[in-house]
């Protein structure tokens, strides 16, 4: 029975010394352990200088719809209402222009009918002269009076078209579809021509107009890929059209953006990135590469026999996950993204496998994807 007690004994002994062993060798001075990272390959880039405009979002259809005609109104749309294309938005008291209307229309009969009597007269005239028995000068006072009557009836017809203008357009009818924004006037108000009586908005057609520098003019131009952003969220869009005309005061040219409706309300303030330069050739890196402590900014590379590297970088512009960066690197280095806290200069790593980009580095350029 001794016997069987010692066994257990030796063996827990044992295994007590193994690890009193390696806790001892691991305590040995520069014998640091591995830390795991994930790395990512820094990339040669072509970059472009940007620079960020202020702007704000408009509709590419807003208008303050006036009144045609002199009179009261009898009815104005209400804000917030939806209207097509060609859709009353505001009824103004037509009764003076339909009396109007009346009187040109009874003018242009009279008119019309005296007209006729004195073309027939005329043809009479004719017929007598071929026959002896009228003079020329009778037929040139008749073709005389008739040519009068004629134009007499087209000014009292053009005074008819007028009026029933004046009356079509005693209805104001939206020009596009839109919803109104703002009623400028109410019901029972006497309006004048030209006063303003509802704004009205197209919101699905937005885009953002950005101001910028005259200075970089050259490097905008229509379809260039920019970025609208505020600070809850970003749009990626194109340069739908640069104005070329700066501001005498403050030197800015205008940029527009076409945007989609549901990207903002029509009047928010964004911020617009703009190209501001010719592209150039650059390194960049994962934004989680990058070290800020104490003011100052470092990467760690991963240099021979695995062993980390500190690089001190200088942090340039950056779009989605990557940045530019000026210092000491180099395209294909690998850079630690994830571990960098625990690290120290010249220790070694234990690159984390799943890392589809470094493994493809490692297999060669026809192994990489796009």
């Amino acid at each position: 029975m001794v016997a069987a007690l010692r066994v257990p004994l030796i063996f827990a002994l044992l295994l007590k010394w193994l690890l009193c062993w390696d806790i001892a060798k691991a305590a040995e001075p520069g014998q640091t352990p591995s830390v795991p990272v994930v790395v990512a390959t820094a990339r040669a880039a072509e970059e472009t200088p940007r620079m960020f405009a202020t702007g704000s979002i408009v509709s590419r259809a807003d208008a303050r719809l006036a009144a045609e005609v002199a009179a009261p109104i009898l009815w104005i749309a209400e804000p917030g209402a939806e209207v097509a294309k060609g859709d009353a938005v505001a009824r103004l008291d037509a009764s003076r222009i339909a009396l109007s209307v009346r009187d040109n229309e009874a003018a242009v009969r009279r008119l019309e009918a005296n007209t006729t009597l004195l073309r027939t007269q005329r043809d009479r005239l004719r017929t007598l002269a071929a026959q002896n028995i009228a003079s020329r000068n009778q037929i040139d006072e008749a073709e005389s009076r008739l040519a009068m009557a004629e134009q007499e009836l087209e000014q009292a017809r053009v005074a008819r078209d007028r009026a029933r203008l004046e009356l079509a357009r005693s209805t104001v009818r939206a020009p596009f579809a839109g919803q109104v924004a703002e009623r400028l006037r109410a019901a029972g108000e006497f309006v004048a021509v030209g006063d303003p009586l509802v704004r009205l908005v197209d919101t699905r057609s937005v885009e953002a107009v950005a101001r910028a520098p005259l200075a970089s003019a050259a490097s905008l131009a229509r379809g260039q890929d920019v970025r609208v952003l505020d600070d809850v969220h970003e749009v990626r869009s194109r340069i739908r059209s640069v104005v070329p005309v700066g501001d005498e005061r403050s030197r800015l040219l205008e940029v527009r953006v076409a945007l989609l409706p549901e990207a903002w309300p029509i009047g928010a303030a964004v911020r617009v990135e703009l190209p501001n330069g010719p592209a150039r050739r650059a390194v960049t890196v994962p934004r989680d590469a990058i070290v800020l402590r104490q003011g100052e900014a470092y990467v760690f590379r991963i240099g021979a026999g695995d062993k980390a590297e500190r690089i001190s970088v200088q942090p340039g512009p950056g779009r989605t996950d990557r940045v530019e960066v000026a210092g000491d690197l180099a395209a294909g280095d690998r850079i630690v993204v994830r571990g960098a806290e625990r690290l120290q200069p010249g220790q070694r790593v234990t690159i984390q496998r799943g890392d589809s980009e470094v493994l493809a580095e490692r297999k060669g350029p026809a192994s990489r994807t796009s």
